[in-house]
């Protein structure tokens, strides 16, 4: 144990010596006149320069800003969906009456109060219902425009399906054979 104390404080006067040693930077010129820094003393009587460094320049690191309190988080409701799963996109219904059926599918199910709402064309088409189904009967041909918005028990809308274009073909009374 008394052998290690001698022993550290060379040690520690070495490291010591060393890093004073380290701040010092020589400028010589060799025999055939090339200019050498070293941090080493020449050997010999060569003639060296102490070269003195400017200071170095340095920024100050910036002060950290205070810890932000994170945000409450506002509680997230139920991620809400309706899709029209019949007719599909771009459908044509056939020549007749107008009449063809809508089917949508909600996820998650449908709560106590919150109704499904068809539109057609932007416009109600009959009342809200709490069924994932409707029958349509005398639609006018042409294209129109389905989408199914999910409502809350206070009529606010919570989703709305994408669109769904159909095209309704019917007959016309102008273009009769006789």
């Amino acid at each position: 144990m008394n052998a290690k104390k001698p022993l550290m404080a060379w040690a520690c006067a070495s490291l010591l010596c060393a890093s004073a040693a380290l701040g010092q930077i020589y400028k010589t010129t060799d025999e055939n006149g090339n200019v050498v820094f070293t941090d080493q003393p020449p050997a010999g009587d060569r003639a060296a320069e102490e070269v003195k460094l400017k200071q170095l320049n340095t920024t100050p690191a910036p002060t950290p800003l205070p810890a932000r309190e994170p945000a409450p988080e506002e509680p997230a409701g139920p991620d809400y969906t309706v899709s029209i799963k019949f007719p599909t996109d771009e459908s044509t219904i056939p020549m007749g009456p107008g009449n063809f059926s809508v089917v949508a599918s909600t996820f998650p199910p449908l709560r106590a109060g919150e109704v499904l709402q068809l539109q057609i064309d932007g416009a109600d088409r009959g009342p809200a219902q709490t069924g994932t189904n409707w029958d349509l009967t005398n639609v006018f041909r042409g294209a129109h425009e389905l989408t199914v918005q999910r409502k809350s028990a206070k009529g606010e809308v919570l989703t709305t399906s994408d669109a769904v274009t159909v095209y309704v073909h019917r007959p016309s009374i102008k273009f009769r054979n006789n």
